[in-house]
C-alpha cells in the first residue's frame, strides 16, 4: 500500500487474511482471560490445529470448553507439558509471568508473554539470559507497535521528516471498568496495590517512547492512586523521559478517565508529527503552517487486526528462529523505567 508516496511500514501487515509463513502444530496458552481469549480465537483463525489451554480457574475453563469443545483444558500447567506444545503463550496475571515463562524455556518452546513482563526486575537479567542460552525464540507483547498509527510515525521518524526529534507527548487514557466486561475490575491484578496499577498495565506506551527515541533515563514521575474508581493503586501517572540521543518525553497515562483516547505528538527540528487514536491519519506539519501533509492509514483496519500482525509476527519469528523485535531482553530497559517511575513517585 503507497501512502502520499512512501510505503506502509513493512512491520505492519495490511493482508489481513496472510497466514505466518509456518504454522506450529499445537500451542499452549496459559490463562483463559480476556487477552489470553482474544489470542486462542487469533491462533485459531492463523490455523494453529491444537491449542491447549490452561487457566486454575475451573469455572472459567468449563465456559470456554462449551464455546470451544475442540480445545484442550487443563487447570494444572504441568499437566500441559505431555503434550509436548511447540510455542507458550503466556496471559496470565502479570505477578505469575515470570514462573510459567521460566517453566516453558524448560520445556525448550518458543515463548510468548503478554505484558507487563513482570511486576518485578529480580530475576528478569537471568530469565533473558536462559532464553538467550537455550537459543529460545521469546517475545513480549507490543502490540502498539503494531497499530498502523504509531508504526506510521515510527516510519515518518526513521525518514526524518521532521528533522531530529526534539521532544514527543504521548497519552493514553481509559476506564478500568470497563476493561473486563465479565470480570469485576476490583477483583482484577489490574487494581492491585502491589502488582497493577496504570504504569504497568499501560506500559504499551513507555514502550513506544523507547522505541522511537531509543534509550532513556527517568528524570521525573508522579502519579496519583485511582480513588476516583476506588482503588489505592496507581491510577494516573505523569512521566518523563531524557533519551540518550537529547529527546525529551512525557508520557501521560490512566486508567480513571470514563473516555478512551490515545495520541501522540512528536516535535522536530523541521516539523510537527500528531496522531490520534480515532482519526484514520498521521498529520505532518510542515516548517510553514501551511506545509501540511496527511498520511492515510488503512480504512479497512480493525482493532483485533493490530493482535493478529503481532501473533503472525511472533509465529514467522519462530518458524525462521531469528529474533523478535521485542524479545524478553530487549523489552527489560522499558519494564526498569515502569518499575523506577512507580517507585520513585518524585
Amino acid at each position: 500500500m503507497t501512502v502520499f508516496g512512501s510505503e506502509f511500514p513493512a512491520f505492519v501487515n495490511t493482508a489481513h487474511r496472510k497466514m505466518p509463513k509456518k504454522i506450529p502444530r499445537a500451542m499452549a496458552i496459559v490463562g483463559a482471560g480476556s487477552i489470553g481469549y482474544r489470542h486462542l480465537l487469533n491462533l485459531e483463525h492463523l490455523g494453529v490445529e491444537q491449542l491447549f489451554v490452561c487457566d486454575p480457574n475451573r469455572e472459567l475453563l468449563a465456559r470456554r470448553k462449551r464455546e470451544h469443545p475442540n480445545w484442550k483444558f487443563y487447570a494444572d500447567l504441568g499437566d500441559v507439558a505431555r503434550e509436548q506444545p511447540e510455542a507458550v503463550v503466556v496471559a496470565s496475571p502479570s505477578a505469575l509471568h515470570e514462573e510459567q515463562t521460566r517453566q516453558a524455556l524448560v520445556w525448550g518452546c518458543s515463548v510468548f508473554v503478554e505484558k507487563p513482563l513482570s511486576t518485578t526486575l529480580e530475576g528478569m537479567e537471568r530469565l533473558a539470559q536462559e532464553a538467550i542460552e537455550r537459543d529460545i525464540v521469546t517475545m513480549v507483547a507490543c502490540n502498539m507497535r503494531f497499530h498502523p498509527g504509531p508504526a506510521m510515525v515510527r516510519q515518518l521518524l526513521d525518514e526524518r521528516m521532521i528533522g531530529d526529534l526534539i521532544f514527543y507527548r504521548i497519552h493514553t487514557g481509559s476506564y478500568l471498568p470497563a476493561w473486563r466486561a465479565d470480570q469485576d475490575y476490583r477483583l482484577s491484578y489490574s487494581a492491585s496495590a502491589e502488582t497493577g496499577g496504570a504504569i504497568l498495565d499501560c506500559i504499551h506506551e513507555l514502550d513506544l517512547g523507547l522505541w522511537y527515541a531509543g534509550p532513556a533515563q527517568l528524570s521525573a514521575a508522579k502519579h496519583v492512586p485511582g480513588r476516583a474508581i476506588g482503588l489505592e493503586t496507581d491510577g494516573l501517572a505523569e512521566i518523563l523521559l531524557h533519551h540518550h540521543a537529547g529527546t525529551l518525553g512525557s508520557v501521560h497515562l490512566n486508567f480513571i478517565e470514563r473516555d478512551y483516547r490515545r495520541s501522540c505528538l512528536c516535535v522536530g527540528t523541521e516539523g510537527t508529527l500528531e496522531w490520534l487514536f480515532d482519526k484514520p491519519e498521521v498529520v505532518q506539519y510542515g516548517p510553514s503552517p501551511k506545509e501540511i501533509v496527511r498520511h492515510a492509514l488503512p480504512i479497512d483496519w480493525q482493532i483485533n487486526d493490530m493482535y493478529v500482525d503481532q501473533m503472525r509476527h511472533f509465529l514467522d519469528c519462530v518458524a525462521e528462529g531469528r529474533p523478535t523485535q521485542n524479545s524478553i531482553a530487549d523489552s527489560l530497559p522499558c519494564l526498569r523505567l515502569a518499575l523506577q517511575a512507580r517507585a520513585s513517585n518524585l
